[in-house]
């Protein structure tokens, strides 16, 4: 009966379970300890909701400081109106996420309150991740210095990123309160906090001893453990074994005895002119082995078998670091070998047409102020518009399918001191001969100057790579620029006697050699075979660029 009247009891209960169901199934509640501060909720109704009326003691004091700090906190935050990636009260992060943007990039902005070290409200500036491939950035100057007034749209610093130096915003008004990485600073993580600033002046001479966590954990993963033991002394420790078993001449062996030897060590010593009989043998039962003549030669100053080794002339050499540039295009052009599967088509085209067109208009060029056309523009306009007619060249793999472009970018290589740039053409195909010509030099200019912004090497669908107007090399293979999956690597042009059908047998003819390197996943060879023979037409019919 007893357990009987507990199931009639419970039964009751359970026909109320409705009432207990939490009616704001949207609204995340958690709760905290006393010492912590806790988490957004609402407010002593939440507590009576939940426990139908009856509040306890305890929580009922726990509620009221709750609601006294959600005000303070959130009357604070109203206060700011300002946009923030991490709110931080205490030790808890109130998940409130806003992806800022800098130049179209992102930009990891932390905002501190007050905590239990007694810092003033203040915010992180951390390293910005200035192009897509960038991992790492270099500080290069600070324009701001501690304790000078920011407000939003100013320079603070520039960054030396993988493709150029870029200028960094402030994006809030206050003071830079501390730098954390300095001029010259390399190699430091996106995300990583550099600079602190606050909103009143009064509040800098508390950061003076900043330091970050974030900044202390990743100093720490590049400091390596002081209880790791060095490998040189690693590598001493094998001087410090056993000395080897060395024949050292013994006392004459009576005339009678035979010495034993084995057939190698018998070659051995004949070839050297040493005695058996001044050898103390260490194999069984006395044996003279290889190794007994060995040491005994070496004890002589001898070496087995060749002459006395010479020692190798030290190298003179100098250690140049690596920018960031070349950095990440080592990592991307080795990406791209490994992962992308290569093949290559070569063509001659003939320039002799071209090369007519090209003094034609520079002429126009010079009588109205303009700047000269390079050949190499007039190859990237019959790249562009070859991409135009065969589509599929202007496309990039993905796992899940192939993208194909519906503007014609492309990329131009620059070799600099501080390494390889590929600045971008925007709508190749739509822009004549003089806008191309004027944007390359340009572009060119600032690769040189390392002063390119984002926008100007981001978004290409197509390189061309011309290594034979500067530097005369007749041909050719590039490696592919992902996510690109074509690459044109230009020759330089040169004579050739060809037949002729004229009057004379013989004439002579300029032609240049072309390679076009392809993504065999993207592009079928019979594809790359079309988009030469367009670009070929092209070139050997340059007015046809012009219609």
């Amino acid at each position: 009966m007893a357990y009987a009247s507990h199931i009639i009891n419970h039964s009751k209960k359970l026909r109320n379970a409705p009432d207990l169901l939490w009616h704001e199934q949207a609204l995340l509640f958690r709760w905290f300890s006393y010492d912590v501060q806790p988490s957004i909720a609402k407010r002593d109704e939440m507590w009576k909701m939940r426990c139908h009326g009856y509040v306890p003691p305890e929580r009922e004091r726990v509620t009221k400081s709750f609601t006294n700090s959600t005000k303070s906190f959130f009357g604070a935050y109203k206060r700011r109106n300002v946009s923030t990636t991490n709110l931080k009260v205490g030790n808890s992060i109130a998940g409130l996420e806003f992806s800022k943007q800098y130049s179209g990039l992102q930009v990891p902005l932390r905002r501190g309150f007050a905590s239990d070290a007694g810092l003033p409200p203040h915010q992180e500036i951390g390293m910005p991740s200035l192009s897509p491939t960038m991992t790492e950035g270099n500080i290069s100057r600070w324009l701001k210095k501690e304790g000078d007034k920011v407000a939003p749209g100013e320079v603070l610093c520039e960054v030396e990123t993988d493709k150029a130096t870029v200028e960094m915003e402030c994006m809030e008004e206050g003071y830079l309160a501390k730098i954390l990485r300095g001029d010259g600073e390399k190699e430091i993580k996106v995300g990583e906090v550099i600079a602190i600033t606050v909103e009143d002046e009064e509040d800098i001479a508390k950061f003076k001893d900043y330091t970050p966590s974030s900044s202390a954990s990743a100093a720490a993963d590049k400091t390596p453990s002081a209880s790791t033991p060095p490998k040189k002394e690693e590598v001493k420790e094998p001087v410090t074994s056993p000395e080897p078993k060395v024949s050292k001449p013994s006392a004459a062996r009576p005339t009678g005895d035979r010495v034993f030897a084995s057939p190698l060590a018998r070659t051995l010593a004949e070839e050297n002119n040493v005695p058996l009989s001044s050898i103390k043998g260490t194999g069984a039962d006395g044996l003279i082995v290889k190794a007994d003549i060995e040491d005994y030669l070496a004890s002589r100053g001898k070496q087995v078998p060749a002459a006395a080794s010479k020692t190798a002339p030290a190298l003179d050499y100098t250690d140049l670091p690596h920018s960031q540039i070349r950095k990440i295009t080592a990592s991307r052009l080795l990406f791209s070998k490994q992962t992308i599967p290569h093949y290559y088509l070569t063509v001659d085209t003939c320039v002799d047409k071209l090369l007519d067109l090209r003094g034609q208009l520079n002429a126009l060029q010079e009588a109205s102020g303009g700047k000269r056309i390079s050949v190499n523009d007039l190859v990237i306009k019959a790249a562009a518009l070859a991409l135009r007619k065969v589509p599929q060249c202007n496309s990039s793999w993905t796992d899940d399918y192939i993208r194909q472009y519906h503007n014609v970018n492309i990329n131009v290589a620059v070799q600099t001191d501080n390494g390889l740039f590929v600045p971008v053409i925007q709508d190749a195909d739509k822009k004549g001969l003089s806008k191309i010509s004027d944007e390359v030099k340009q572009l060119a200019q600032k690769a040189r100057e390392n002063s390119l912004k984002p926008e100007d090497y981001e978004g290409g669908t197509f390189t061309v790579s011309n290594l034979g107007g500067p530097f005369g090399i007749k041909q050719f293979c590039a490696i592919i620029n992902p996510p690109q999956s074509g690459i044109l690597a230009v020759g330089s042009a040169e004579k050739r006697v060809v037949p002729s059908s004229g009057a004379e047998q013989y004439k002579f003819a300029s032609f240049m050699a072309v390679t076009l390197s392809c993504d065999h996943r993207v592009i079928d060879g019979a594809i790359g075979a079309e988009w030469l023979k367009a670009f070929k037409s092209y070139i050997e019919n340059p007015e046809s660029m012009l219609l």
